[in-house]
């Protein structure tokens, strides 16, 4: 063998291989972990302690069954070649429709409880307007039109004011003029007057308890002033009234509803919930998912809808608290509450009213981002309604406690607080006045309520397009009113008009839902994954990498600070434990070495004043024996070259 082979085979057989030479797998995978750029092998290798590296071989090997598991999963839909069709048939939950009389009670039903307040009104408009109300129709027979003590009137006199700017006015009935020094509030009147604008009509509430406080409320149109004055006594009235009389009072389901059919299947009675509102009397849900249930529909068009024909009976109207004829109808979600008064949609009689419906979810995100409430918990006023929180609700349950707090009693078409009971002059007779005072401060928004409400995060919408047509046409109303009187025969005898009638079609324009979500603009997953894309372009970190580094400047360091703290801590503690006891240094003594202790040699008389040395005390240089010092011949015989001395 060549003298370098050798040297190289000596060489090789004295230095450790490493790398693909390694004579043994377990010194290739110790090498591949120590040079490897994945940084968990590396870990497993240079951590001590059996717990951090099984956690390192933990973490490794998840990390290595995701990467196959998602290599695989991208594989096998590489090399797919099925194609996948996907139908899908949409259905969309059908709102729940809420149908209203406008009349709210019967007229014929209603007669007794308001026949005073009747006559006052019929004197009040014969004075004012100087005309009477004939006996054209059935329900008004002759009454009394003599003058009766006009208690209503005395309690809220009607004013009519001949010089608005200069106020003054004439009473009805007395027909007394005189000035008025009080506040004059107009009320918005959705009527014209062609009148004078300075004859106008209103009506003045005062405290009972001062008499000199009140306050005048005009309108611009009598109608209006009629109508607002009627409706402060007819509230007072109704609210004396027991609630099963005035369900008894209202329409029933039978009585409104004449025909039903959704989605092409008839329906009846049955499928209407009947709930009682205070303004509209008795009112029926249809869908209304009290039994858990909510109705569906798959096709749009106003065939597979809701198809209702009503009798709205307008011979049975009160003439004074409504001037219109015909239906309110509202569609809502079953969890929430109708607020017909405010949002509703009237339908007319004679008439084929088309509503078609586009369907909106809406979800805004809460705080920080806006200032909604998911589920009103968080709102500081009840829940009167016994429905899922809407701002409508948190508003009208913040009136209503203000009332109750402020005039002892419940405004009659809301619902009744815990405890309270709901405003009657007999009671209360002062309520009234409250009642104008505090709601003008609930216009104003001085009581709070719209600063404490707020809007919900997640509602439901549906956006409602109304079309009409003339309904039965003049070819069909013949034969159709017929038919209809012949189903309607068991309950009445007589041919229907078709001014009592009403025919309403709610349905889907189509089935397209529209969802309307806000979303965050950074997000936890946003903001991780951009410090993950800044670590591996700037440092070619990843997860694991991370974990090094926590592991390493924070574990690690910790506890070598740590280590050290407790080290010295501990030394300091040996030390102190290890040293002597302190005690007075001992006086110099006169067997010490002068050199050692003292540059000025002690001399006899300091020495004897010296305190003797204690016992078990430290060994000294002793005290020189003078003896010693004597000269003594080492050698016996002397030197040749010391006698040759001595002979010279």
């Amino acid at each position: 063998m060549a003298p370098g082979k050798t040297i190289k085979a000596k060489i090789k057989k004295t230095l450790p291989v490493t790398g693909p030479q390694a004579p043994t797998v377990s010194e290739l995978m110790h090498w591949y972990c120590m040079n490897t750029n994945t940084h968990g092998c590396r870990r497993i290798v240079v951590s001590r302690g059996r717990l951090r590296r099984f956690v390192w071989i933990l973490l490794t090997l998840s990390a290595v069954g995701l990467i196959l598991w998602q290599c695989a999963e991208l594989i096998m839909s590489y090399y797919t070649a099925s194609v996948s069709v996907t139908v899908q048939f949409q259905k969309l939950p059908f709102p729940a429709v809420t149908i209203c009389n406008i009349n709210p009670y019967k007229y014929s039903a209603m007669k007794e409880h308001l026949s005073e307040l009747d006559k006052e009104t019929k004197n009040a408009l014969e004075t004012l307007y100087g005309f009477s109300e004939g006996k054209s129709k059935v329900r008004r027979d002759a009454d009394d039109w003599n003058a009766t003590e006009s208690k209503f009137l005395e309690r809220i006199p009607l004013l009519k004011f001949e010089d608005l700017s200069k106020k003054t006015v004439t009473e009805i009935p007395s027909g007394n003029k005189r000035k008025i020094e009080t506040s004059v509030f107009h009320q918005g009147s959705s009527m014209v007057n062609s009148g004078d604008p300075q004859d106008v009509v209103g009506f003045q509430l005062c405290d009972p308890n001062n008499s000199s406080d009140c306050a005048v409320y005009t309108f611009s149109s009598g109608v209006n002033a009629i109508q607002e004055w009627y409706k402060l006594h007819y509230m007072n009235i109704m609210a004396q009234i027991p609630l099963e009389t005035k369900v008894n009072m209202g329409y029933s389901a039978e009585d409104l509803l004449l025909t039903c059919f959704f989605d092409g299947i008839s329906c009846d009675t049955r499928n209407f919930t009947p709930f009682h509102h205070p303004l509209f009397g008795n009112c029926y849900t249809f869908n209304s998912g009290e039994n858990g249930k909510v109705l569906t529909t798959s096709t749009g068009g106003s065939e597979y809808g809701l198809q209702v024909v009503l009798y709205i009976e307008e011979a049975d109207y009160n003439p004074f608290l409504v001037t219109s004829t015909g239906a309110k109808i509202i569609v809502h979600d079953q969890h929430e509450y109708p607020f017909i008064e405010d949002i509703g949609t009237e339908i007319e009689t004679a008439t084929a009213t088309s509503i078609g419906m586009h369907f909106t979810q809406s979800h805004k995100l809460s705080k920080p981002y806006s200032d909604c409430t998911e589920t009103g918990t968080d709102i500081p006023v009840a829940n009167l309604y016994n429905k899922s929180y809407s701002l409508q609700i948190c508003l009208h349950s913040c009136f209503q406690r203000a009332m109750v707090d402020t005039c002892g009693c419940a405004q009659y078409a809301q619902p009744l607080p815990p405890g309270a009971e709901y405003c009657n002059y007999k009671k209360y007779p002062n309520w009234m006045y409250c009642y104008y005072k505090l709601h003008e401060k609930f216009v104003k928004e001085q009581l709070g309520c719209q600063q404490i409400c707020k809007e919900a995060c997640s509602f439901k919408e549906w956006t409602l397009t109304t079309s009409l047509a003339q309904w039965p046409s003049s070819v069909s109303e013949d034969w159709m009113l017929r038919i209809l009187s012949w189903d309607k025969g068991q309950k009445i005898n007589k041919m229907l008009n078709k001014t009592d009638l009403a025919n309403l079609m709610v349905f889907y324009k189509d089935l397209n839902e529209r969802f309307i979500s806000e979303n965050p603009a950074n997000n936890i997953v946003i903001l991780l994954s951009n410090f993950g894309g800044q670590l591996g372009l700037w440092m070619s970190c990843s997860v694991v990498c991370v974990i090094e580094i926590i592991e390493v400047f924070f574990i690690d360091s910790f506890f070598i600070i740590m280590r050290r703290y407790c080290q010295k801590a501990k030394k300091w503690w040996n030390d102190r434990k290890a040293a002597p006891p302190q005690v007075n240094a001992p006086a110099k003594e006169g067997h010490d070495n002068p050199v050692c202790i003292d540059e000025d040699l002690p001399t006899f008389n300091t020495a004897l004043r010296l305190p003797l040395p204690q016992e078990n005390h430290r060994p000294r240089t002793p005290p020189p024996n003078y003896s010693t010092l004597q000269l003594d011949a080492a050698f016996t015989d002397p030197l040749p070259d010391t006698l040759e001395g001595r002979s010279h």
